[in-house]
């Protein structure tokens, strides 16, 4: 099974609005048989929790090296922004749309048809 990283806004405009999309999100893509990555749930982490923001930087970093690929969800947000640019750097598929994810997965399922 392929891990998905989410990218998504989370400050901009509510992070429990971001954090419920990308939920939805994360449902698609467990019914297409993959196991997503939702750094938004580091939200409820916080809340008990606080840490700097630089500190969950670097947690959803390590959280993205793991990952076969990364979805972007659109929205303002640097945070994602900079997550793709990561993912880019380190030669992992990055999607923009479901669409795009359902494209990869077609292409990966004929290819192990065929091989």
């Amino acid at each position: 099974m392929k891990y998905i990283y989410i990218a998504a806004p989370y400050t901009k405009p509510d992070p429990v609005e971001n954090t419920h999309k990308v939920i939805h999100v994360a449902n698609h893509l467990i019914q297409m048989g993959f196991i997503p990555i939702i750094p938004h749930l580091s939200m409820l982490w916080h809340a008990i929790t606080p840490r700097p923001y630089e500190f969950w930087l670097r947690y959803d970093l390590a959280l993205l090296v793991r990952c076969d690929a990364l979805l972007r969800i659109s929205g303002e947000s640097p945070g994602a922004d900079n997550e793709v640019k990561e993912a880019i750097a380190m030669k992992k598929h990055v999607f923009y749309s479901l669409q795009e994810v359902v494209l990869w997965q077609q292409k990966h399922d004929l290819y192990r048809q065929l091989y």
